[in-house]
């Protein structure tokens, strides 16, 4: 293992695992695929994840970036027939984050390879002998990350599976979450009713760094029309007389204190 300090807070870890030899068994012609590739990594991810679970710590989040900067390290230490976190022209996984420009605090790098043919088999393999390693356990394990990504890529030449994982505690970027938990209406008169919409919400909990709830924003259309905004609050209720004989929807969402939206919760309601 190595680390080193860029700045104060700013650390980085590499460690490597050669997980050894596995007969390489025969694999139906077209069975790899970049979708099974991807899928694998996700079966990784998960798994991972779930170690974390076990341990009473908090599931990383999927970054993108990450699982492209693991998959462009995996491919080169398959392209290469290389096991190693410094590529030849000396640049390792931290100088590739930051040209990427990618904001982060701390990060950490972990690899294996196998040859065991079926993919989720190699996952299954690779995270195994991560956790039977302490030091690979520690960062798999860390309280300090909140995001991850995970990169394979197959030697063509022989065969063998390179995993990467890429850790890091970085800036929030999962949005906050909303709910609608009611929506109810109540007779005005014999041309209105009045509409409640009630919801709960927070922001997503990460290991570290989670920037708290800012505030909501309410959307309501009628029978299927544009919607009209009625802007953002930090109340969770939600009140409006309306012309009865209609079908409308309700739409609420939440941003966090970093800025990220999280995704809508719709609720429709005959009036």
């Amino acid at each position: 293992m190595s680390s080193h300090a860029r700045r104060p807070l700013l650390i980085g870890l590499l460690m490597a695992i050669a997980v050894g030899m596995l007969p390489l068994a025969s694999v139906a012609a077209g069975s790899i695929t970049e979708s099974t590739i991807r899928a694998a990594e996700h079966t990784v991810f998960d798994l991972t994840n779930e170690r974390r679970t076990g341990g009473g710590l908090i599931t990383l989040k999927a970054d993108p970036r990450l699982f492209a900067l693991a998959r462009e390290r995996a491919e080169y230490m398959a392209r290469t027939d290389t096991f190693s976190h410094t590529q030849a022209d000396g640049t390792n996984v931290f100088d590739l984050m930051t040209a990427k420009k990618i904001t982060w605090y701390g990060a950490g790098e972990i690899i294996a390879w196998n040859t065991a043919a079926a993919l989720d088999y190699s996952a299954s393999f690779a995270v195994k002998a991560w956790m039977d390693s302490p030091g690979h356990k520690a960062i798999i394990m860390s309280k300090g990350y909140n995001y991850v990504g995970f990169g394979l890529a197959i030697s063509p030449e022989t065969g063998k599976r390179f995993w990467v994982g890429v850790y890091m505690k970085g800036p929030d970027r999962t949005g906050a979450w909303a709910k609608i938990a009611s929506v109810a209406s109540s007779v005005v008169d014999a041309g209105h009713a009045k509409v409640t919409t009630r919801w709960t919400g927070a922001d997503t909990r990460l290991q570290v760094l989670t920037a708290g709830l800012r505030t909501y924003q309410v959307q309501q259309r009628k029978d299927g029309g544009a919607w009209s905004d009625y802007g953002t609050t930090t109340s969770t209720t939600f009140a409006r007389t309306w012309p009865r004989g209609h079908t409308y929807d309700v739409r609420v969402r939440a941003q966090d204190k970093a800025g990220n939206w999280g995704a809508w919760s719709v609720k429709t309601i005959k009036v």
